[in-house]
């Protein structure tokens, strides 16, 4: 396993965290999931300035090697007044080795100090690694009558553009906060 670092992205890193979503989402490719649009489509453009927001609100997290290689990020935003996780993304050459998992962990940290109760996300729910991966640290699928209408929105728009759309879910996890406790965090 790579020795990798958790920090805050800056806007500066936005052309690799689209790089290493290109590389990532080979995954997808492999298992059927073509995402057949031009490069410049409105989409493209769409989820870059997310992600730039992201980076600029310090809501991005990076994981990167010691010698500032970044191996994978995970963008953040906000959906109905709670935490939305916009992307995870790790590159191929580094998937399986617990850095998605440490991202998400930090996102959720990082959530819970923004003061959110629950982080929410979409995901394809038929890959035998994506859905499971999410349950596993703790997240549910959430029916389409729970969900607000920002994440009703997004979703709508990821089936309008998404391969498979029938597949695509929402998913929820509740987030540990209180006016108590404090949560310390190495990543920033």
């Amino acid at each position: 396993m790579p020795a990798f670092e958790i920090h805050v992205g800056s806007a500066s890193d936005i052309d690799t965290l689209c790089e290493i979503d290109a590389d990532a989402s080979r995954l997808f490719e492999r298992a059927g999931l073509q995402l057949n649009l031009p490069t410049d489509h409105a989409f493209f453009r769409r989820e870059r300035d997310r992600w730039m927001e992201s980076l600029t609100s310090s809501s991005a997290l990076i994981a990167a090697r010691a010698d500032g290689r970044i191996l994978g990020f995970a963008a953040s935003g906000v959906l109905d007044r709670e935490p939305f996780l916009d992307q995870l993304s790790v590159r191929s050459e580094f998937m399986r080795l617990g850095i998605g998992t440490a991202l998400l962990q930090a996102a959720e940290k990082l959530a819970v100090l923004r003061g959110g109760h629950a982080l929410w996300l979409t995901t394809y729910g038929h890959l035998s690694w994506n859905r499971p991966f999410y349950e596993r640290a703790g997240f549910v699928v959430m029916p389409e009558p729970l969900w607000g209408l920002e994440i009703l929105r997004e979703a709508t728009y990821e089936r309008r553009w998404l391969p498979s759309p029938e597949h695509r879910i929402v998913m929820r996890k509740r987030l540990r906060s209180g006016t108590n406790e404090r949560v310390s965090s190495p990543y920033w």
